[in-house]
């Protein structure tokens, strides 16, 4: 499909709209002055096609959409004040389209326009503004054209940060979390787009030890950088890959270097993810219980053995029961779960008897994520490709959403990513008192993440002062360990942004 960009080039939004209803299609995209174009500029145009015009005169700035699809034509047109920005116009744009698009399709996204990763924020912003309840939910959907059942959901969310987003505003912006990313995991699996190794093969098991002594000096070197600016981490994320592909002996190395390398005192959350059940062992739930861990993660992602085997999970779901149970009789009081809707061979009887048994183990927070099929997985590239638009995603995170609430679990914090099934989204669901602040931080970006490891990426946030900025180690374990000097000379880069602050 042509999308035909006339006096404009706002193709970010509107590629991201339009593939809320062609999530599978390639677009071709062709730029042009208005003057080209009233010069019989002529494009040799597909049979079916998008054209964005943006035009102005001395009455106001017209903003039209042209869509031709499937045999059918619709357009939309509306004039703006002249001085509407760039901003204003693109979002008209893409509310344009939205509307031609769902008349051409008879497609509704429950998400309306929203394409952003945090529709929470807009109901935090809205409610800053003034508006209670009722009023964010109506600027949502007038605005946004957002579903009753989302706007909600998304306001249950917003409600359940607030109370732990303002304590945190008392802190001052001394405080940080800190994430330690350990990219290997025993196993890719299918739907998998995180920089992670698979730790089979003698070469990458060679690859570990540097890479945890590099690891290490960053971690000694970040912690005298954040000593020397005065911060203090209050959670601890250890994420990747999978951290408890390690042995226990590496697991607590790291973590004794984090406990001297920072001080740990304002410390109230420090999570692991033990996210593949097998490589969750006794000896290793110690290891991490005894250096601080207070909270961990066991995904099973479903517990459907064939499901697990169409996605490439190593383990089935007997594995994952025995490691839940082995992770209460090591002590731990917060469990976080895994699942995913939508995957390749699931069903809406399968995903139900998944949540249900879940809900029966009784987990601290069920995390429910809605597959999101990404260039760089294996996924991508298979026959699942073609089908997976057909998945009952919806009828998943539905019945998900029913049966938490239900259960007393309640929403705490939410994301989106593109190619998202059914343009649905992540919600993580916890029993009241069990939040991880972590996860509010980063999704609300209200907080300075700072990351060390390979794939690492580093927020700075200054709150009062509108800014933030990013610092991003080596992706690839390799990269990371043969040019460690670079990545330490990167994270003098925290210093200057604090410097800028004063």
């Amino acid at each position: 499909m042509q999308l035909i960009y006339i006096g404009n080039r706002f193709k970010y939004q509107t590629e991201a709209v339009m593939k809320l209803f062609l999530p599978a299609q390639k677009f071709s995209f062709v730029y042009m002055t208005p003057e080209e174009q009233k010069n019989g500029l002529t494009i040799p145009a597909e049979d079916e096609m998008a054209e964005f015009c943006l035009s102005s005169d001395g009455d106001g700035i017209t903003v039209s959409v042209n869509v031709r699809y499937d045999g059918r034509t619709e357009r939309e047109s509306v004039t703006l004040p002249l001085g509407s920005d760039d901003e204003v116009c693109e979002f008209v744009m893409s509310k344009l389209l939205y509307l031609c698009m769902s008349r051409l399709t008879g497609i509704t996204s429950e998400w309306g326009i929203l394409t952003g990763v945090r529709p929470v924020k807009q109901v935090h912003r809205a409610m800053k503004s003034g508006l209670d309840r009722e009023g964010a939910i109506k600027l949502l959907k007038e605005k946004f054209l957002v579903s009753d059942s989302k706007c909600a959901i998304a306001c249950d969310t917003a409600e359940v940060q607030k109370p732990i987003l303002s304590r945190l505003e008392k802190s001052g912006g001394k405080t940080f979390g800190l994430y330690v990313s350990i990219p290997f995991c025993p196993t890719r699996c299918s739907y998998c787009s995180f920089i992670s190794q698979s730790a089979q093969g003698q070469s990458v098991k060679r690859l570990i030890p540097p890479y945890i002594e590099n690891l290490c000096d960053e971690i000694r070197r970040t912690g005298e950088i954040t000593a020397s600016l005065g911060m203090l981490p209050d959670t601890v994320y250890f994420g990747g890959g999978t951290p408890t592909t390690l042995s226990a002996e590496q697991l607590a190395r790291i973590m004794r270097t984090v406990a001297e390398s920072f001080d740990l005192s304002l410390v109230t959350e420090y999570t692991i993810e033990a996210g593949r059940p097998d490589t969750v062992t006794a000896e290793k739930l110690a290891a991490i219980k005894e250096n601080g861990c207070t909270r961990i993660s066991v995904n099973p992602q479903t517990l459907n053995d064939d499901v697990l085997r169409a996605i490439g999970r190593s383990h089935t779901a007997q594995q994952f029961f025995d490691s839940f149970e082995l992770a209460r009789k090591s002590g731990f009081t917060s469990i976080n779960t895994d699942i995913i809707a939508g995957l390749p061979t699931d069903t809406p009887e399968s995903f139900r008897a998944t949540i249900d048994g879940l809900i029966r183990l009784s987990p601290e927070s069920i995390t429910v994520h809605t597959l999101s099929i990404k260039r760089s997985s294996n996924l991508n590239s298979s026959d699942e490709k073609q089908t997976f638009m057909k998945s009952p995603a919806s009828f998943m995170v539905d019945h998900a959403t029913e049966r938490l609430y239900e259960s007393g679990y309640k929403p705490y914090y939410m994301y989106r990513q593109k190619n998202m099934i059914d343009n649905l989204e992540n919600i993580g669901w916890v029993k009241p008192g069990h939040e991880s602040l972590y996860n509010i931080y980063i999704m609300e970006e209200v907080q300075t993440i700072i990351a060390v490891g390979a794939a690492a990426s580093t927020k700075l946030v200054d709150t009062a002062g509108g800014r933030m900025e990013r610092i991003f180690n080596f992706k690839y374990p390799v990269d990371y360990n043969s040019r460690f000097g670079t990545v330490i000379k990167r994270k003098e880069e925290i210093k200057d942004f604090y410097a800028q602050k004063k």
